[in-house]
């Protein structure tokens, strides 16, 4: 939010410049983000009248203007389309200079001189762009320095309110925080109530009070909409960002960012029998203000008279009944939307409006009153008319339970014991009224515009921001340290990631929301999704069910920026529905995309597969020393490739997958060459074997090596797995040193090498005990797996 600070010292004016202004807002939490001139720089810039205007004898687009400037008369060639005689006009003299490198000089346009330039807004750094000359009012004083006239001499505070804050979004809230801060009295506007002078209203009915438990209506009847809005307040308005629209606008906005009151005009003559505060109908057609056109849903809150809705509550209203310059009589709104209601409406039809930001975080149900009738007094100086009575509707308004704080809780949290004085004198100028004293504790009334205090810790939150966290004393921590065991027979999380790391691997950290088709896409379970009750975009709509679609999404990125290969992975939880619970599993994931090794000379350079991954999941298994108890099973997932994908299993039970992504998804995701993908279930690997030292052998090991044909579909493992079970304790180590397939192999089959050494812990084995182990191992796999010996 944009704020300015002539306008915040109007209210409050501490003892402050404005740097040490904005170190005290950022250091209680209203952190700023910037602070900028309300001007451009430039000198020597006067109120000037424009006397007489002439078309330029040589150039149809330029006028031949004389302008007073209080001193004297002067030429001055002017293409601007709106220069008019009796215009009053920033006029730049001679030697005046705009910005660091313009000086206004004697210049002669077209053959005819000019002395001293006519400025539009632009040119003053006022806005970005102007069509036109800054038009000043009538009554301005010729000759006065516009930066006096304007009071340019301003900051504006761009400050970045947490949502919690919602309080702040305004500057009665800012200086109501701003006075407690520095001890400095708030010197509010004085707003009174403006008395009817008609008696005519629109009835309300409230036909969904828990969205809108309080809603204000007045008519305001004849009105003059060819006015100005004044200047002071398009000043207000353009540096807190907003423009100037027409009066009647003009002043609901500034309400709004003076008050913090989202405010509507209704034009009186196109709403028909009452204003009815109700639910849209499922599909009912609402055009607004910008022109777009929505079909709402059954959930959202409008605004709607006897016939049809006319604005969505608290978010935009429509353009049917918009005021316009043939406005004689306006409906001014005024209202308490439940912040539940409201939240993500905005978000769900593409908007995001000043009212929605407010009401999203909060506003104080008791400002409405307040808002009315100082929109009606402002209205009625600028636009005249005549105001009607306040009618509205009331349902049940928010309870704030009353908070209870003890003395002891805050040392506690602080660290240091706030001196009672100073706890009694935070809360009050925050606005917290204490409603009973204990012999070590306070009980406080929340006020009605803090949406984010209901507990002890809230108000301790209070007190240290505005004593300063940066005057709160620093101590270590006093307690008690017990160590947590940790049990040998548990894999660390810690262990796997550093193999990761140490297999380059870089770690990420992806958000646990997620896009729900992307999610669904790389789905291991066909279950119904998490969806969050108001994500924060439609790309952030699911809690997602396993960490793949925050590596592939981090893949696009990298590939978006010329990256030439990826080795990611991650760790955390996924979300899964299961009969209607919610079930989250720990999980370790990675992915592998191009070239398998960085750019070097030793080697050629060819592109990861899926051996690659496999070798480096059995690199995790081998972490829980027992490889054994795992196997790879092959198996078709909807997010991989056929005939590159496979199951882990340890035992029975199922503990994740590991393949290439589809070239379907692939595609749908515009990603350039393979890319190789596992997910484990952490709970599952976690269990590991307790390593045991053993004594090594001194005695020679016996190597023997097997060839045999079989059918292809045969699975590796299972092979090996047999050939442990029959070699015995004796066997070492087994390894497949071949794999072949081609000439003299039948089609369907392939031939394996293998190597299998044997070793004694204390004697030499012999050929007498090595033969018939081998002699078995060939007839096991014969019997099993229909194998020929080559």
């Amino acid at each position: 939010m944009k704020i300015s600070e002539r306008w915040l010292r109007e209210w409050v004016n501490p003892a402050l410049d404005t740097e040490q202004l904005v170190a005290r807002l950022t250091m209680a939490g209203l952190e700023v983000d910037g602070v900028e001139a309300a001007a451009g720089a430039f000198t020597d810039v006067v109120v000037a009248a424009v006397v007489s205007c002439q078309v330029h004898p040589d150039a149809d687009k330029l006028s031949l203007c004389q302008v007073d400037d209080g001193r004297a008369t002067h030429q001055v060639v002017c293409g601007a389309a709106n220069v008019r005689a009796g215009l009053k006009v920033p006029f730049a003299r001679i030697g005046a200079e705009l910005g660091d490198d313009f000086t206004i000089k004697k210049a002669k346009l077209r053959g005819v001189e000019s002395v001293g330039m006519l400025c539009s807004a632009a040119e003053l750094g006022l806005v970005d762009s102007a069509d036109g000359l800054l038009e000043l009012p009538a009554d301005a004083p010729l000759g006065l320095n516009l930066r006096d006239y304007l009071k340019l001499d301003d900051a504006l505070i761009d400050i970045d309110l947490t949502p919690n804050r919602g309080d702040c979004l305004s500057i009665c809230g800012l200086a109501r925080e701003l006075g407690a801060l520095t001890e400095t009295a708030v010197q509010k506007p004085a707003i009174g109530a403006v008395p009817a002078t008609h008696q005519g209203a629109l009835p309300v009915t409230l036909l969904h009070p828990e969205g809108c438990p309080r809603y204000l209506g007045r008519v305001i009847r004849n009105i003059n909409q060819n006015v100005e809005t004044p200047l002071w307040m398009q000043e207000k308005l353009r540096r807190a960002g907003l423009r100037s629209i027409d009066p009647v606008v003009d002043v609901t906005n500034y309400v709004l960012l003076e008050l913090g009151q989202p405010m509507h005009a209704f034009d009186f003559d196109k709403l028909h029998g009452g204003i009815r505060v109700r639910l849209a109908e499922q599909g009912e057609a609402l055009t607004l203000l910008d022109g777009k056109e929505l079909k709402l849903n059954a959930d959202t809150l409008v605004i709607a008279d006897h016939e049809k809705a006319v604005a969505v509550a608290g978010i935009m209203g429509g353009k049917h009944s918009a005021v316009s310059a043939h406005t004689r009589h306006i409906f001014l709104e005024s209202a308490f939307f439940n912040p539940v209601q409201i939240a993500g409406r905005a978000r769900h039809y593409g908007l995001h409006t000043d009212a929605s930001h407010r009401y999203e975080r909060g506003v104080d149900f008791n400002l409405p009153a307040v808002a009315m009738e100082r929109a009606t007094a402002l209205l009625l100086d600028i636009v005249g008319g005549e105001a009607g009575p306040v009618v509205g509707a009331q349902a049940q308004l928010p309870e704030v339970p009353p908070v209870t704080l003890r003395a002891k809780r805050i040392a506690n949290l602080l660290g240091y014991a706030l001196p009672v004085p100073a706890v009694e004198g935070i809360l009050a100028r925050l606005g917290f009224d204490k409603i009973a004293t204990g012999e070590n504790d306070w009980t406080y009334a929340v006020p009605s515009w803090r949406f984010d205090v209901s507990l002890e810790a809230d108000l301790i939150e209070e007190l240290a921001r505005v004593h300063g966290y940066d005057k709160l004393p620093v101590r270590a921590p006093l307690t008690r340290l017990h160590l947590q065991p940790r049990p040998q027979g548990v894999l660390d999380m810690k262990v796997l990631r550093r193999l990761l790391v140490s297999l380059g691997y870089q770690e990420v950290v992806t958000y646990s929301f997620v896009d729900g088709e992307l999610d669904a896409a790389l789905a291991q379970e066909a279950t119904a999704p998490v969806a969050l009750a108001n994500p924060i975009s439609q790309d952030m709509a699911v809690m997602r069910s396993s960490l793949w679609p925050g590596l592939v999404r981090t893949l696009k990125h990298n590939q978006n920026r010329q990256q030439e290969r990826c080795r990611l992975f991650e760790s955390g939880l996924s979300f899964i529905n299961k009969n209607t619970k919610l079930e989250q599993k720990v999980k370790v994931s990675s992915l592998l995309w191009g070239a398998a090794m960085a750019e070097q000379w030793g080697s050629a350079s060819r592109g990861v597969d899926f051996f690659d991954l496999k070798g480096d999941v059995e690199a995790i298994l081998a972490l829980t020393h027992a490889s054994e108890s795992f196997r790879f099973e092959a198996a078709e997932h909807p997010a991989l490739q056929p005939g590159q994908s496979a199951r882990v299993l340890r035992g029975e039970d199922h503990l994740g997958w590991i393949g290439a992504l589809h070239p379907r998804l692939l595609q749908a995701l515009d990603i350039t060459g393979k890319v190789f993908l596992m997910e484990l279930d952490f709970t599952l690997l976690r269990a590991s074997a307790i390593a045991v030292a053993t004594e090594l052998s001194r005695f020679p090991s016996v190597r023997r090596d097997l060839a045999f044909v079989l059918d292809a579909k045969t699975p590796v493992s299972a092979v090996e797995a047999q050939l442990r079970k029959i070699a015995g304790t004796e066997l070492k180590e087994l390894v497949l040193f071949d794999l072949y397939q081609g000439q003299n192999i039948e089609k369907d089959k392939k031939s394996l090498a293998l190597g299998l050494t044997f070793q004694h812990a204390s004697r030499t084995l012999t050929d007498l005990e090595i033969n018939p182990i081998i002699d078995n191992c060939i007839k096991a796999l014969q019997a099993e797996f229909n194998a020929e010996l080559r």
